[in-house]
């Protein structure tokens, strides 16, 4: 037995040693409180993180206002600055310890010997105190207080009254609050999204609240006028209730007709797209050849102030026939053929069939005054 004993003390020391050797011996540090009171917290209680033992009590010092408590714990762990100090009860009797909070991430870190006033610490809601307020509510609703009149008893009594025989009504509004609870939590990221859309919608209006406010200014005036006009704009409505009537009985009892109205003009629309170039020609020239007509009349004289030219054409066309109709025909045929066909079957200027010399006749005045002149 001795045998064992020795190599297991040995091993003991050499782990104790080891974790001496991996601490380096460090000192815990030290950290001073003050608590408004701290019952059931004694020398000895412990200093947690997370519920997890770090340090214990060390001292426990009443003063004047206040109770300074004095904490070690360990070296190699990490208190954010801006820690508090709590103090936890697990049961309403029994030892209490203090805890350290919140955990320590990243940035600055408490320092060894650091002070925490009472704007840092918090201690337990005691029992006496739940009493004691309890018996202040009490005596606040009492009938030295709030029931010095029967305040209170009417509101029982009226509420007794109201909410009587009304059981089964409240069981039901009950169920369908716990379904729609339900089914907003079922539903949250809709209605999340709905809500930031409108807190969008709303960013966006006050962001543009003059021109808002120049819309509903003008709105405003609309429906002023339209206040303003409303015989004229009732009467406006029953007359085009009445002609749209009129235009209905309209249609029904000339449907035949206005159908085939309707196919003739299909007809004349694809006649017109088929002849857009011509159209395009007519509505280009048009305008200059209506002028030209209207400035032709001389009023004042009561005559046509134009030069038709019709003396030189009638020339030209007995004089050299071939050569007109070849200038017409060349517009639509560009290979020539059918002006060759043409001085084929038409006698040169000054010949006649065979090649004989074409006899001179009578001529005529081809001016409009000889085109109009009368008989003699």
């Amino acid at each position: 037995m001795k045998k064992l004993l020795i190599p297991g003390m040995i091993v003991a020391l050499l782990a104790a040693f080891a974790v001496t050797l991996l601490t380096g011996g460090a000192e815990p540090k030290l950290l001073t409180a003050s608590f408004p009171r701290t019952v059931s917290l004694y020398v000895g209680s412990d200093v947690r993180v997370l519920g997890v033992p770090i340090g214990t009590v060390e001292s426990v010092t009443p003063q004047a206002t206040d109770v300074k408590v004095t904490m070690s714990y360990d070296a190699d762990v990490s208190i954010p600055e801006n820690a508090q100090a709590v103090i936890i009860s697990p049961s309403i009797v029994g030892d209490r310890f203090v805890q350290l909070t919140p955990v320590y991430q990243a940035g600055k870190k408490l320092a060894d010997g650091a002070e925490l006033d009472m704007s840092k610490t918090s201690t337990p809601l005691e029992l006496d105190e739940i009493y004691g307020s309890l018996d202040d509510l009490t005596v606040a609703l009492g009938p030295d207080g709030a029931n010095k009149d029967g305040a209170l008893s009417a509101l029982l009594d009226s509420t007794a009254k109201n909410w009587g025989g009304q059981g089964e009504q409240v069981h039901q509004t009950i169920r369908d609050i716990s379904t729609l609870t339900g089914t907003l939590d079922d539903n949250k990221e809709e209605l999340f999204g709905t809500a930031a859309k409108l807190e969008s919608f709303i960013s966006t209006l006050a962001e543009n609240d003059s021109t808002v406010r120049d819309f509903n200014r003008s709105l405003g005036r609309v429906s002023t006028m339209l206040s303003g006009e409303r015989g004229e704009l009732s009467a406006s409505l029953r007359n085009l209730a009445i002609a749209m009537g009129e235009v209905s009985g309209f249609v029904k009892e000339n449907k035949q007709v206005l159908g085939s109205n309707i196919k003739g003009l299909n007809r004349v629309a694809k006649v017109l797209v088929k002849q857009r170039g011509a159209l395009d020609e007519i509505l280009r020239v048009a305008p200059v050849a209506l002028d030209n007509l209207a400035l032709t009349y001389n009023p004042q004289a009561g005559t046509l102030d134009t030069r038709a030219n019709i003396g030189e054409l009638v020339n030209r066309v007995t004089s050299d026939p071939a050569t007109v109709l070849c200038g017409l025909v060349n517009q639509s045929d560009k290979n020539g053929k059918v002006c060759d066909l043409i001085n084929q079957a038409l006698p040169r200027p000054g010949t006649v069939p065979g090649g004989a010399q074409r006899v001179s006749g009578p001529r005529f005045d081809p001016t409009l005054g000889g085109l109009v002149e009368a008989k003699r």
